[in-house]
């Protein structure tokens, strides 16, 4: 069968990678992916917010499935263009997506529902959102309602710092539309991990609990990023707390979907924080994370291509989904300067040079005429290792990373250290 993944970023690669490994597959069509897709599949120049040239593009080369890497895609429709053609894609409705495009929807869903979250409040009027603040004496997080591209949620530490970004969103406008209303939560304190499962709708299966780095200097210091690294499993999470977020958020969560009337189909990620209270909901993600999704995928052994159809064919029940019990270690290589600004178009070394069991997964890369691949955005590659603990796997993982070269490398140095036990 013949499959479109959309998007272009590391989480993408990987997913290309899995896929190409499945007998099912046909031809491979990525839109409008990276250097390392191109290696493994044929690259599309389409953008993935295009939905009507997506449309087009799966109608014109015969596509079965349409695999949906990005939120903003998901948020703008894509999945309802593709149905409205006959095509079935992998990922949830525009509707389903708002439990992540609209922080109000999610908020106001695990209200209604009794899922754990953050006190909060969501508003449209400055004012009144002010006066929530004032009011309020603990430390805050002031989110965005829509979509900013990883900018839209600043924990404050203090009054002061909350009311000036409550000014730029709502007043300024900084984010545009996206920040037209906001929710103001209580900042919570613990230790983050994130909970992927593939669902149609009513059935779940839960994936192996992961943790991400964001912000991107070492010691967690420095603005977050979308990601700096990743690793899989937490050691330090208890197996009881899991099975607990797997029975009170995640499948909670696709029931309170389906009783609203917008059934949850493709991967659900929540992202939590383990307090000292049990764990909460900080918010929903509608698509697989990134750099999550490259620690997931090496530790998975069913056929993916398998898993997403059972999904899109609402016959997940009965699916058996087998993971591996090794580690996996994930870390970021990012441009020098980011996430602020960054300069691209530098030639990359030593990607033949890694061990043969290392991943090396692309995202801002490009290949020039001449076949050199080089720098083309902000997160530049993710180097994966796996092991038999999480110590190998991050040795492993490290003594690849400095293998590769490019001017103005910069990457974390302390992904998933100290982080496998409890």
């Amino acid at each position: 069968m013949n499959v479109l993944l959309v998007g272009s970023g590391a989480r993408e690669h990987t997913i290309a990678w899995r896929l190409a490994q499945s007998p099912l597959l046909g031809r491979l069509f990525v839109a409008p992916g990276n250097a390392g897709t191109a290696d493994i599949a044929e690259n599309l120049p389409l953008a993935a917010n295009d939905i009507e040239g997506l449309a087009a593009a799966a109608r014109d080369r015969r596509i079965d499935l349409v695999v949906v890497g990005p939120e903003e895609p998901l948020a703008r429709g894509l999945v309802d263009r593709l149905a409205v053609v006959g095509i079935p894609a992998f990922g949830p409705s525009r509707a389903a997506a708002e439990i992540e495009s609209s922080k109000v929807f999610s908020k106001g869903l695990m209200q209604r529902h009794g899922i754990p979250t953050a006190a909060f409040g969501a508003f449209d009027s400055f004012a009144e959102a002010a006066a929530f603040v004032r009011a309020h004496q603990g430390p805050l997080v002031v989110k965005a309602d829509g979509l900013a591209a990883g900018k839209g949620a600043v924990v404050t530490a203090s009054k002061e710092e909350a009311l000036a970004t409550l000014e730029e969103m709502m007043v300024r406008s900084v984010l545009g539309d996206a920040g037209r209303q906001v929710v103001v939560e209580e900042r919570l304190q613990g230790r983050e991990v994130t909970a992927h499962a593939f669902t149609d709708g009513r059935a779940v299966v839960s994936m192996p609990l992961s943790c991400d780095h964001k912000p991107v200097f070492d010691g967690d210091q420095g603005p977050n990023t979308g990601g700096m690294g990743a690793y899989s499993p937490p050691g330090w999470l208890d197996t009881t707390t899991e099975d607990w977020i797997d029975r009170q958020v995640t499948r909670a969560t696709v029931d309170a979907m389906f009783d609203e009337g917008r059934p949850y189909r493709g991967v659900l990620y929540p992202g939590l924080m383990v307090t000292a209270e049990g764990p909460q909901v900080l918010e929903y993600n509608c698509r697989f994370g990134d750099p999550e999704t490259q620690v997931l995928l090496p530790r998975l052994k069913t056929d993916l291509l398998e898993v997403l159809l059972a999904v899109v064919n609402n016959r997940l029940e009965g699916t058996v989904v087998e993971w591996s019990d090794e580690a996996c270690v994930g870390v970021v290589l990012a441009s020098g300067g980011y996430p602020g600004p960054y300069e691209t178009g530098f030639p990359i070394e030593g990607l033949d040079e890694v061990d043969p069991d290392v991943q090396v997964f692309h995202a801002g890369t490009k290949r020039r005429d001449d076949g050199a691949v080089v720098t083309a955005g902000g997160r530049v590659l993710t180097v994966v290792a796996t092991g038999a603990t999480l110590a190998e796997a991050r040795e492993k993982a490290y003594r690849n990373v400095e293998r590769i070269r490019f001017q103005g490398v910069h990457y974390r140095r302390d992904i998933g250290a100290g982080r496998g036990e409890a």
